[in-house]
């Protein structure tokens, strides 16, 4: 980025009290733990913050990054020459009921999937139960269209509320979302921004609801190799076969380039056993798609997001 535009931007965000810093290591703010430096990282605590830093970086010609959990994303090792903004601000969460049996919650882009599970165990609603371990925000969610154990979000997303390419604010039903595999019409339209979404849950016994939880999240423990930095399931699930099973078949198992290497735990998992960079990770990650696909004739797609 040229000095002139970051004087620009500096000067305007400054200007309009709106919260950033500059040069903010990404590595601390991903699960991966990897990542240069941010030539700007924006905190907006709200909607308006959010929207008039979106307009900023626009005027500036500033290209914009929107962060969540950093659960799913790879920055470069070189960091993010724009400004990454950090979503977590938008974390609300408000309750409504729908009729006897239903119960909405909405809550912001920006608060954990953890946390809006827990608000419904808490509140006795079912639904949610599958989500209750995935590491992402809301709106990481809905953008990909997060989802494990056979169910996705699609299956109790009502609403989504979002600013589009011009930065108003629109309000779309779930059935006209494009939701489908690890995607959505958000990952078609970059440009959007997600602010909140809209659930509805419906009425159980909360014990049984924290049973499942712990459930499936002492599965995750069992399984996952949740001791190590990672960026969760590496590959899509290809049509007709399982990325981590193919991988293992393929005698990959412990693979490793540089720090970062093929979990011995589950094949499905690059960790970061330490000093891994986001060089590291596309190699190895590369040769694992060739080496699959010339024995196997399955072709691996990435699901985490390599951002340069």
């Amino acid at each position: 980025m040229q000095e002139q535009t970051i004087t620009a931007l500096r000067a305007a965000l400054t200007a309009q009290q709106l919260p950033f810093a500059q040069g903010e290591p990404l590595a601390p703010h991903t699960t991966f733990k990897i990542g240069g430096p941010a030539a700007f990282w924006c905190t907006p605590r709200d909607a308006e913050q959010l929207r008039r830093t979106l307009q900023l970086c626009r005027e500036n010609d500033v290209r914009v990054y929107l962060l969540g959990n950093g659960s799913n994303t790879l920055f470069d090792d070189a960091g993010f020459d724009g400004a990454v903004i950090d979503m977590r601000g938008l974390s609300g969460m408000e309750g409504s009921d729908l009729d006897a049996d239903a119960v909405r919650i909405t809550a912001g882009a920006g608060q954990t999937l953890g946390r809006l599970c827990s608000k419904a165990q808490t509140l006795g609603l079912t639904g949610l139960e599958f989500a209750c371990g995935i590491p992402g925000t809301v709106g990481g969610a809905v953008y990909m269209n997060a989802g494990a154990y056979g169910s996705e979000l699609k299956d109790v997303l009502e609403s989504v509320t979002f600013l589009d390419s011009d930065l108003q604010l629109r309000t779309l039903p779930a059935a006209d979302l494009a939701m489908g595999y690890r995607t959505s019409i958000f990952e078609q339209n970059p440009d959007w921004c997600i602010l909140s979404a809209t659930v509805v849950l419906h009425r159980g016994d909360g014990a049984a609801v924290l049973a499942r939880m712990q459930e499936l999240l002492g599965k995750r423990r069992e399984k996952q190799p949740l001791e190590w930095p990672s960026a969760g399931s590496t590959f899509k699930r290809p049509q007709g076969a399982f990325a981590g099973k193919l991988i293992e078949d393929c005698g990959l198992r412990g693979f490793t380039v540089g720090g970062a290497q093929i979990s011995e735990k589950h094949c499905g998992f690059v960790i970061n056993r330490g000093g891994a960079t986001c060089a590291d990770v596309v190699a190895l990650t590369e040769q694992v798609r060739q080496i699959v696909e010339a024995r196997t004739g399955f072709v691996l797609e990435r699901e985490i997001r390599v951002v340069k």
